[in-house]
């Protein structure tokens, strides 16, 4: 097995473990960044390069920096509490996951003297 291999088979274990924290199905994910459900299930297997627009598309929907999908950065500790809100955020529906986004928004543009904590 090659270096190269091996950086594959990991940046598709990156993607299928962010798939899976957020509860997606392969065919939701594949759908949301273009692909196949049978091209997705290749590129988590390391099996399928995926190029620059492609890992973009991923970062966008997983919510990750292309850095870490693709190996080249860890991602930051995120607060348990943050990524209960992810868990939960995914059994919204899509328009009601659009007004949780709106009312995040709305609180970091508060002024911060009017933020309690």
């Amino acid at each position: 097995m090659t270096d190269e291999t091996d950086r594959w088979r990991e940046i598709g274990n990156r993607l299928r473990m962010a798939r899976e924290y957020l509860e997606l199905k392969q065919e939701q994910a594949a759908e949301a960044v273009g692909l196949s459900r049978s091209a997705l299930s290749l590129v988590e297997n390391g099996r399928r390069k995926v190029d620059a627009v492609e890992l973009g598309r991923f970062a966008r929907l997983y919510g990750q920096s292309i850095e870490f999908l693709s190996g080249e950065a860890e991602p930051g500790t995120v607060p348990e509490s943050v990524k209960a809100l992810a868990r939960a955020a995914t059994e919204l529906s899509s328009d009601d996951r659009a007004e949780l986004l709106r009312f995040a928004e709305f609180l970091q543009s508060r002024p911060k003297g009017s933020q309690n904590g």
